[in-house]
């Protein structure tokens, strides 16, 4: 708009003042316009002719960042408790068994003290039994009592696996345990590396041991997870190259590439295609993340024009075919395209019925006729 106010007024400025203005852009109707070759000049116009092009075809696909189910793991409270601290939050970095919150649970207590019971009960049967087992060798105690204490023994070592199980549920250690360290708060440590995405730790609240404290995602395992409509999954192959965005992204500078290819397709009519990402460690990437790709397919001979002789107004794409040059000047006409790819510089576009291919196009200086035509409108 402002480079057609300029075209105007340079244009007069060289006129004699007395002379009627004569020299301004013409519109025959809203898609026609007319220059003088002074105008032509000045908006530097370019004239070429339309390409047949290989371009690849070009797939678009939805999706989102995902990890495969084994780097995802939920963490509760076994037997349940209250939170007595945690101070995690959604997004923050975790390691290995860190200690991610601390649950108090009189019940702590009972098992502790039963454990400590049983191992001194243990240690008493199992000289007990070596004693037994040596008197029956030499055929100095009965049968009947030997295999009593070889029967509580062997209970009692069944019993005192199963309260180090429960031990180590909780997170307490059974080997360090002693009489006078009985805790009533146990430990929840990591069970991955990575990074919290749920967090339902609030201090003071009781957990059952049904509900989810936390959800740890491992981010070394992200991958790009796709939706691609079944008509279309024929076109993927393994190992072929994706151009992908997160949702709020313009530009398609992600790489990533085909490594799964699923064989039944979902309730929506897609296809799951799954792609390593080239930099999945990225720290701007996260599980749940949308994503939009493209699809590089094969290749194939299009109508291609330079990118800058399509221009758009309105929502609607548009190129300028030259309909006259004479003497007096040029003419041009506004012909609505529909844009397709964009591949090195060109642009591919799909023509009206009967459109003549062999037309002369502007190649520069489109969007000056373009001003022009709205500044006339308006």
């Amino acid at each position: 708009m402002v480079f057609a106010v300029l075209l105007f007024t340079v244009l007069a400025c060289n006129q004699d003042p007395k002379e009627e203005v004569q020299d301004e852009p013409k519109t025959v109707s809203s898609n026609i316009v007319s220059l003088s070759k002074d105008q032509y000049r000045v908006a530097d116009i370019g004239i070429g002719k339309m390409e047949m092009r290989n371009m690849s075809n070009v797939l678009k696909a939805n999706g989102t960042i995902d990890v495969p189910p084994e780097s995802m793991v939920t963490v509760s409270a076994p037997l349940g408790g209250y939170i007595k601290s945690s101070g995690l939050l959604p997004g923050q970095l975790i390691k290995k068994g860190q200690v991610i919150a601390v649950i108090e649970n009189a019940e702590f207590i009972d098992i502790q003290q039963e454990y400590l019971e049983s191992r001194s009960r243990l240690e008493y049967l199992s000289l007990e039994y070596k004693r037994q087992d040596e008197l029956r060798k030499e055929d100095v105690n009965s049968a009947k009592t030997y295999q009593q204490v070889a029967s509580e023994y062997k209970i009692m070592q069944a019993r005192m696996g199963g309260l180090e199980q429960k031990l180590s549920m909780i997170g307490i250690n059974a080997s360090s345990l002693k009489v006078g360290n009985i805790s009533k708060t146990s430990n929840l440590y990591a069970p991955i590396n990575g990074y919290v995405t749920i967090s339902n730790a609030v201090k003071g609240k009781y957990v059952n041991p049904t509900d989810v404290i936390f959800e740890l995602a491992n981010k070394s395992e992200m991958h790009l997870a796709l939706n691609i409509y079944e008509r279309d999954a024929a076109n993927i192959k393994i190992g072929q190259s994706i151009q992908f965005a997160l949702a709020s992204e313009t530009e398609y500078n992600r790489i990533a590439k085909v490594f799964l290819i699923g064989k039944e397709k979902g309730s929506d009519g897609t296809i799951p295609v799954h792609c390593h990402m080239e930099k999945s460690n990225d720290p701007s990437l996260f599980p749940g993340m949308y994503a939009k790709a493209l699809i590089e397919t094969t290749d194939e001979s299009v109508t291609a024009v330079p990118s800058e002789a399509v221009v758009q107004s309105d929502g609607q794409d548009y190129i300028f075919i030259q309909t006259g040059a004479d003497g007096k000047g040029f003419s041009f006409k506004m012909i609505v395209v529909k844009k397709e790819i964009d591949q090195g510089g060109y642009t591919a576009i799909e023509l009206p019925v009967q459109f003549d291919k062999n037309s002369n196009i502007v190649i520069k200086g489109a969007y000056a006729l373009l001003s022009t035509i709205k500044n006339v409108e308006e």
